[in-house]
C-alpha cells in the first residue's frame, strides 16, 4: 500500500516498513540536500543539481558570480521574453568579456557545486539526471553510496523504480537535452527491463513530466514547458501505480491521474526544501 505523509511530519507509523524522501530540481540548495536525507530508508533525486541562473536573486548561480547580477538578470530578462537571438548574443559578449574557454569556466563552476551537492546526498541514493545537469562530470563525484540510472530500473523495498533522466530539445538549449528519439528509448528501455525480469514497474521516476498540458505549465513563467509524448504513452501501456517528476517549478496542477496511474510534480526543491514522501 503506498502512502504519502504530510511534508515535515517528522514521525513513523509503525506499520511502515519503507519510507523513501524524493526530490527534484535541486539547483544548488546543498545544505537542504544533506536535510532531505534525515529519516529515510533512501533518497530518490530526480535531476537538475546545477544551479546556472538565480532567477530570484541574480546575484546568484554560476552567471551571476561569473558576471555579476546586473548582467545575470538582463540575460534572464531576454531569455524570459522570448528573446532567444538577442539572449545568445548578449551572452556571446559576456563571454568574450570574462576572457577564457566559456566550456572551462562552466565546468569548473559546476565542479564546484557538484563537490557539495553529491558529499550532501545519504547513502543510498537513486538519482537521475535533469535538464541542466552535465551528466559527463557525475563519475568525478559519485560513490558507491549513489546508483545513477537512465534507462534502467531499480528495486527499493520490494518495488521497482524505473529511471529516464535529461530533457527534450527547447529554444532555451540547456544542456542536456536529448532527441526524442533518444528520450523515447530510454523510456521503453525501461519497461523491456521490467518485462525481461518477469516484473513490472512500480514507479516510474523522470526528471520532465509525461506531455499534458496542466502539468507542463508553469504558471509564475507563464509559459508551457516540454513534456513527454513518449512517457505518457508508456503510462498508459503499462500503468505503473505512480508516475514521479519535476522540472515544471510551479505547475497548474502538481498531481493527476492517467488510469490507474497517480502522476505527481514532487516539487521545486529548491524553494521548498521539503522533500516528498513515500511509504509502504
Amino acid at each position: 500500500m503506498w502512502g504519502q505523509l504530510p511534508r515535515h511530519r517528522g514521525v513513523f507509523v509503525s506499520s511502515l516498513t519503507m519510507r523513501v524522501h524524493v526530490v527534484s530540481d535541486v539547483h544548488g540548495a546543498a545544505q537542504a540536500l544533506r536535510a532531505a536525507g534525515v529519516g529515510a530508508d533512501a533518497l530518490v533525486c530526480l535531476g537538475d543539481l546545477v544551479l546556472f541562473v538565480d532567477y530570484t536573486d541574480p546575484g546568484g548561480g554560476i552567471f551571476g558570480e561569473l558576471f555579476g547580477p546586473e548582467p545575470a538578470a538582463h540575460w534572464v530578462r531576454l531569455r524570459t521574453g522570448g528573446r532567444f537571438d538577442e539572449a545568445r548574443s548578449y551572452l556571446r559578449k559576456l563571454w568574450e568579456a570574462a576572457g577564457g574557454d566559456p566550456r572551462d569556466l562552466i565546468r569548473e563552476a559546476v565542479r564546484g557545486q557538484y563537490a557539495e551537492l553529491f558529499a550532501a546526498m545519504p547513502d543510498p541514493t537513486y538519482l537521475t539526471y535533469g535538464n541542466v545537469d552535465l551528466p559527463a562530470l557525475w563519475p568525478e563525484y559519485t560513490t558507491a553510496a549513489h546508483t545513477v540510472l537512465d534507462g534502467g530500473i531499480i528495486t527499493i523495498g520490494g518495488r521497482v523504480f524505473g529511471f529516464v533522466g535529461g530533457g527534450l530539445p527547447s529554444p532555451y538549449r540547456t544542456p542536456f537535452e536529448v532527441p526524442e528519439e533518444e528520450y523515447a528509448a530510454k523510456v521503453d528501455a525501461v519497461f523491456a527491463a521490467a518485462a525481461a525480469a518477469g516484473t513490472r514497474v512500480d514507479v516510474l521516476c523522470t526528471h520532465i513530466p509525461p506531455a499534458l498540458p496542466d502539468l507542463t505549465y508553469d504558471v509564475v513563467a507563464r509559459r508551457f514547458e516540454r513534456g513527454s509524448e513518449a512517457t505518457l504513452a508508456a503510462i498508459r501501456d503499462h500503468q505503473p501505480s505512480l508516475a514521479l517528476f519535476g522540472h515544471v517549478h510551479q505547475p497548474l496542477a502538481a498531481r493527476t491521474r492517467v488510469g490507474r496511474t497517480e502522476c505527481v510534480n514532487v516539487g521545486h526543491f529548491r524553494g521548498t526544501g521539503v522533500p516528498y514522501v513515500l511509504t509502504w
